[in-house]
């Protein structure tokens, strides 16, 4: 069996990522599109599809669909409407999905992405909306498969690449990006546990060079970023295994089984027309104007790219410290409340990074959760700033005693628990000249050209003052000292 990376043949892969809005209500009715619930309590005469029931367009709906739209670089189209898309599934109680796959929202866009091998621009095809269907239960009844409606009818935007992707990793580097910028948008929280962002993969092969693409297979329901990743992984060998042994490629939808890292068929992928498609008659279309455009374009928070340059152009921060902080939007959010309280901003950074990113992952929780006010943060870094207190002591003790008592000023705390810095000259010579003298032999060595020695006669003024002995003045009265 040919591998996959030492042959000639490439993977070529398109995405389709199904991410459910963030709408209190669902797409086309006043039921709740919120996760979770009793099963079949967030429904309808609507949801259900009675006889007589008409459809209302969510107009927040289509708002987040050209938020994200324009946040991709897409076309937005002017004229709209919804068109049905006939198939039978027990959990579509229309028999009929309403959808917009011939008319999208939003035309072309793109993603860029960064990988091992550098940047790249994935190119979209289309940001469609439509609404979800409901989910059937195989495991709650030994005979019978239940169906819960609660998710018919939830909004959903479709985004659609081109075949533009060549690697699982630049799948995984594609889905993290766009998980990143749905969440900046908070037009969905990318929960793919949860199912509100799910991924489909068309995956080909084809011989390098070749501008033909190869019959492709579908992948559905992959719930997990990394599963994106191996199913592609698998299915790419797996074609390319087929070819070498001279067998055909059947065209189909397969599942990816998460346990053992394959995939099975499910069944004939099916075309376009077998859903014959048609405008739907009891929705009127819909234009978006002007001032609903220029509307949403001003609502639109700064992006992931546009706080990395500003972070590293403005702030000064290295480029890796900007892009960690502007990983998710709550986390860039708080650090742009803290930096209203201080100009320190590389000290803001190496907090959030260091010591608060330990207290979330001890904890397992986000920065949301973390109790100590921005401005309160501030104080603390500003202690450090002032040589009140060194890093280590406002980090190992300072922090802790903040997090039990977050309303208590840092100054405070720091005195309380006598930990400010001392800076008193005397104070300190004092220290050091207690140091030198029980360490005569250590003294010597160092004098004869022995310098590594320093970080032990700093550690012993450390230890004997408690911390609290001005480190920069530290230093300098033991050169004085040692020199003499």
């Amino acid at each position: 069996m040919a591998d996959l990376k030492d042959s000639t043949y490439e993977v070529v892969v398109g995405l389709e990522v199904h991410a459910q809005l963030l709408t209190e209500s669902k797409l086309f009715c006043g039921d709740s599109a919120a996760f979770g619930g009793e099963p079949n309590t967030h429904i309808s005469p609507i949801t259900l599809a009675h006889p007589g029931t008409l459809p209302k367009l969510n107009k927040k709906a289509v708002e987040y669909a050209i938020r994200l739209g324009i946040a991709c670089d897409s076309e937005i189209s002017r004229n709209n409407y919804f068109a049905r898309k006939n198939y039978f599934y027990p959990d579509l109680p229309k028999g009929y999905q309403l959808s917009q796959h011939t008319t999208p929202v939003c035309i072309g866009g793109r993603v860029k992405i960064r990988t091992a091998a550098g940047e790249k621009d994935v190119l979209l095809n289309r940001i469609h909306m439509e609404e979800d269907a409901g989910k059937s239960i195989h495991d709650a009844d030994p005979r019978n498969t239940c169906v819960d409606y609660n998710r018919a009818g939830v909004p959903l935007v479709e985004i659609v690449t081109e075949p533009d992707l060549r690697s699982g990793d630049e799948a995984y580097a594609y889905l993290t990006e766009l998980r990143k910028l749905v969440r900046y948008l908070c037009i969905c929280d990318g929960n793919l546990e949860e199912g509100s962002m799910r991924c489909d993969a068309n995956i080909s092969v084809r011989k390098k060079g070749d501008p033909k693409l190869g019959t492709k297979v579908e992948v559905k329901n992959l719930n997990s970023i990394r599963n994106v990743k191996r199913a592609i992984e698998f299915e790419a060998q797996r074609l390319v295994d087929l070819i070498e042994k001279g067998e055909p490629i059947i065209q189909q939808t397969r599942s990816f089984d998460a346990g053992n890292g394959t995939t099975f068929a499910l069944r004939t992928k099916e075309d376009a027309n077998d859903y014959r498609y048609f405008a739907d008659p009891d929705l009127t279309p819909f234009r978006v104007s002007d001032s609903m455009l220029e509307a949403i374009k001003k609502d639109i928070p700064a992006l992931p790219e546009a706080r990395v340059a500003r972070y590293t152009t403005e702030l000064n921060l290295p480029e890796y410290d900007a892009r960690v902080l502007c990983d998710e939007r709550e986390t860039s959010d708080f650090f742009e409340a803290v930096i209203q309280h201080t100009a320190n901003y590389k000290a803001v950074a190496n907090w959030m990074l260091g010591p608060i990113k330990s207290w979330q992952n001890e904890n397992n929780a986000s920065i949301e959760l973390f109790p100590i006010a921005p401005a309160t943060l501030a104080a603390l870094i500003a202690l450090v700033d002032s040589n009140q207190l060194n890093f280590s002591i406002a980090s190992t003790r300072v922090l802790p005693a903040l997090l039990k008592e977050p309303g208590k000023a840092p100054l405070e705390l720091a005195k309380a628990l006598n930990l400010l810095q001392d800076s008193n000259e005397s104070n300190v010579a004092a220290w050091i000249e207690e140091v030198l003298n029980k360490m005569p032999e250590k003294v010597a060595e160092y004098q004869k050209g022995k310098k590594g020695l320093m970080g032990l006669f700093v550690g012993e003024v450390k230890k004997i003052s408690k911390g609290k002995a001005d480190p920069k003045l530290t230093n300098d009265i033991l050169l004085k000292k040692l020199q003499s």
